[in-house]
Order: C-alpha cells, then sequence, then structure tokens
C-alpha cells in the first residue's frame, strides 16, 4: 500500500517479502522510538474522554468528554500521577479534541494583566496555533478545526486555528499568586475559559462554575509513579491507529512505508509478531526508559543544569520529542517558556533529601521573564513530594520571600528544616533522590538566547 500522500513514481519497500527477525528488530525499535509519544497520546485520549461529563477524577484530575474542557479552580493537587512535572504556579484545564469530525469552539475571557497561555497541542505532541498573553490575543470567540475540516466558520468567531491532525488537546494555564486573595480574584476570570463544540455556540459567552465540578471515580495510582500511558506488550496494535490518524511530515513516506511493511509481515509470521513485542519490552527499557534522567534532556545550561530546547515544536527531532514524552510531557514551547533542571549538586553527587543544598540568585540574577518564574521540586517520579507546609516550589507566586541585604534570593533545599528563619524560603525534600526544576514563562533574551546561566546546586 501506499502511505498518505506518498510520491507513488519512487520505489517503495517491497510487499510479501520474507522479512528476517534481525531486520524486523531494526525497524521495530525505530517505530517504537518515533511512535512513543503518539501512542502515549492515543491512550490519555480514550482515558481522558471516557468521562461522562466534565468532572475531576478521583477528585484530582480534571476530565472531560471529547470536544469538552475541564477546569480546575486552584493549583493542581500534590497526589495527581496524570502527568509527570506539573507546577503549581498556574490554574491548569484540560480538553482532548477530534478536529475533523468536532471542531471546538474556544472562549477567551479578558485576563486583564494576569499571564495566560492556551497551549494546544497535535498528536505528535507539537503546539499550533497562539492563543496567551505573549501573542497579545484578545478577549472573545476563536475555532479549532482539523486538517481535512471543510465547513462554514459563523459569525461572531475571531480566528480559525488549524491542527495538523484530527487529534489535539488543549492544556490552559493561568497564572495565580499563592495567596487567598488572588484566589478569589481568579474565579470569575476562569470560570468564562471553555472549549465546547462548534454545534453549541451560539455567540453568547458560557460561564461555569469550576470550582463545583463533580468527582468522578476512576483507578486509584498504584504509587509507581506516572500513569502508564505506553504498555510495551500493547504497543504495536496501538501504533497502528497512530499510522492512521497521523499524516506524515515532509520526508516521513519512506519511514511509514516500512512501518506499515513491518506491520504487514507481522500479521502473517507469528515469529515477527513475537520480535515486535520484545523488541518493544527491550526498547522501553534500554531507550525510553534512560531518557527520564534528566542529563539526557536538552542541552547544557550551566552549573550542571540542562535547559530545554525545540520543546513543543519537535518536528523531526524523534530524540527530544520522545525524550520529553517520558520526562515532562507538554512543554510548552521555547517562545513560551523555557525549562531548566537538574539532578546533581555543583559537585556532581545526586540531590539526596538527607542533605541540606541552597540556591542562591544573585541580586538581579533571578530569571528575567515577562511572565514568571519558579524553582519546583520533584520527587525521583518527576511527581511532587507530600509535606505539612503544602508547599513545592519557590518563585514570582511567593509574596513573601526573604532576600539578603545585597537584594539576592537564597532558596533552602532539604527534608530536614533549615530553621525558622530562613522557613519562608525552604523547599521540602523527600528523603531520597530528588530533582530540581526552573520555568521561566514568557522569557525575556537572556533566557532565549541562551546567556542567562541557572545558579549552582550547593550543599549547605
Amino acid at each position: 500500500m501506499t502511505p498518505h500522500g506518498a510520491d507513488e513514481s519512487v520505489t517503495q519497500p517491497a510487499t510479501g517479502v520474507i522479512m528476517t527477525p534481525g531486520y524486523a528488530t531494526t525497524i521495530a525499535q525505530l517505530a517504537y522510538v518515533w511512535g512513543w509519544p503518539m501512542v502515549n497520546m492515543l491512550n490519555r485520549h480514550h482515558s481522558i474522554t471516557a468521562a461522562p461529563q466534565p468532572g475531576l477524577l478521583n477528585g484530582v484530575l480534571p476530565v472531560a468528554p471529547q470536544g469538552r474542557l475541564a477546569m480546575l479552580a486552584d493549583y493542581i493537587e500534590p497526589s495527581e500521577t496524570f502527568v509527570t512535572c506539573p507546577n503549581q504556579d498556574v490554574v491548569y484545564g484540560l480538553a482532548y479534541m477530534s478536529l475533523d469530525e468536532q471542531p471546538v469552539i474556544v472562549q477567551v475571557p479578558d485576563f486583564g494583566d494576569r499571564f495566560w497561555v492556551y497551549a494546544l497541542y497535535d498528536a505528535r505532541t507539537d503546539q499550533f496555533g497562539e492563543l496567551g498573553k505573549p501573542y497579545g490575543t484578545k478577549p472573545g470567540f476563536y475555532l479549532l478545526v482539523g486538517p481535512n475540516w471543510q465547513g462554514d466558520t459563523p459569525d461572531g468567531i475571531r480566528d480559525v486555528i488549524r491542527s495538523s491532525t484530527a487529534l489535539a488537546n488543549a492544556i490552559p494555564r493561568v497564572f495565580m499568586d499563592d495567596t487567598s486573595e488572588d484566589r478569589a480574584a481568579i474565579q470569575s476570570v476562569i470560570n468564562e475559559i471553555d472549549f465546547y463544540p462548534l454545534s453549541d455556540f451560539d455567540g453568547a459567552m458560557k460561564t461555569t462554575e469550576w470550582a463545583d465540578l463533580t468527582a468522578l471515580q476512576g483507578p486509584a495510582s498504584d504509587g509507581g509513579g506516572e500513569t502508564k500511558w505506553v504498555v510495551p506488550e500493547k504497543f504495536f496494535d496501538q501504533f497502528r491507529t497512530v499510522l492512521d490518524i497521523v499524516p506524515p511530515l515532509a520526508g516521513e513516506d519512506s519511514l511509514y512505508a516500512q512501518f506499515q511493511i513491518l506491520l504487514d509481515t507481522a500479521d502473517g509470521d507469528d515469529e515477527i509478531k513475537k520480535v515486535l513485542t520484545d523488541t518493544a519490552v527491550s526498547t522501553e527499557r534500554d531507550v525510553i526508559a534512560p531518557f527520564f534522567k534528566w542529563k539526557h534532556n536538552g542541552r547544557p545550561a550551566g552549573n550542571g543544569w540542562n535547559r530545554s530546547t525545540s520543546n513543543a515544536q519537535f518536528g523531526i527531532d524523534y530524540f527530544l520529542r520522545s525524550g520529553t514524552a517520558k520526562s515532562n510531557m507538554f512543554d510548552n514551547r521555547p517562545t513560551e517558556t523555557q525549562y531548566f533542571y537538574i539532578d546533581d549538586d555543583a559537585a556532581g553527587a545526586g540531590l539526596q533529601g538527607e542533605r541540606n543544598y541552597t540556591v542562591t540568585f544573585p541580586a538581579d540574577g533571578e530569571p528575567p521573564v515577562r511572565g514568571f518564574w519558579s524553582l519546583t521540586l520533584y520527587n525521583d517520579k518527576h511527581l511532587f513530594h507530600p509535606n505539612d507546609l503544602k508547599r513545592y516550589s519557590l518563585g514570582t507566586k511567593n509574596k513573601n520571600l526573604a532576600r539578603g541585604d545585597d537584594g539576592s534570593l537564597t532558596i533552602y533545599v532539604g527534608a530536614k528544616s533549615p530553621g525558622p528563619e530562613h522557613e519562608t524560603n525552604w523547599l521540602p525534600a523527600p528523603d531520597g533522590h530528588f530533582s530540581l526544576y526552573i520555568r521561566a514563562y514568557w522569557g525575556e533574551e537572556p533566557i532565549l538566547d541562551g546567556t542567562w546561566e541557572p545558579p549552582a546546586v550547593r550543599p549547605a
């Protein structure tokens, strides 16, 4: 068969051949690395859109039927395991969509001076469209459509935003100070955030009390980290769907042809079918799992930190796309957010809660941003560490941070309190391994060009 849009004048792999196990292993391993983020997206979509109505899965995760949004009304709960590396600087929402069959209306309220961005992801985990404060987006209605949608655009729509794939999701992020006053002030704004099918559009701004979402019962976390969205033993059955619904990028036709012949061969050859399963299991262990370590993500940023690059604009950079999907899926694009992460202290030793550390930003040395910044602590699973202070990050949202006489800001990190005089600047850590993560939303030029360096993490 000829894959989507392939040039028929170019010779494609022959059908009906007897493929050797060694060759099948080679192509299967590439298919697994290439397709891992998209199978991940496919399974998240199926799980989230199974919700009968917008609600909070187990009282924690926003879920909704296809084409609809569920929105939090506060920071995400620390017990969530839907995605690694969440943050507690923003109020999140989540929607999954199939945009060819069901175009979706996006409501944008008047956010005033508050930072906000609606991150829109296609099936490849690349962002599309530009909706947010960095883009000067005006309040009103926007229409999301799929690559093949040809319907009429109703009056009252500011812009039509087309995804490169029918399968897409949206994650609104709205900044909120960590104060009771701002928690109250943000409610009227977020209550006008919504995504819903075009068939429901009547030109009037809809309002939903997101704080009143119903808790929906679902599978409980097994305590083993992020929900396991890719199961190696099932991967190649689901991979077929990816090839059907995700059209190739320029230059990918030959990849699609190789992958399709591999699947077709496995259909009639039990030995090759077993090769696919065995290769999926070994590639998960040997290739995907190591992406969880920050040293395998992005590029060096100074003082032992790595930084993101090409996030949410991966294109054919399969290495970074799969690495990000494994370690911290759903980044914002680089101009919206830069991420810095580290597993080791300044001496190269792994971060351990039994030790205390300091992270000191010199005067005028905090991340230069037009949005906000934060330093977040994650446990060894890239999730929040429950603690008595219910504190998981420090930064712009915190209005009581103590600074030195010279204007510097020192954040204390460790399982043991640094003492009452420093407690406002303390990030509690678990007893074992942990990592640190800096977010710089809407970075200024030193963030974008890489000249700003994160401070060293020093043992106290």
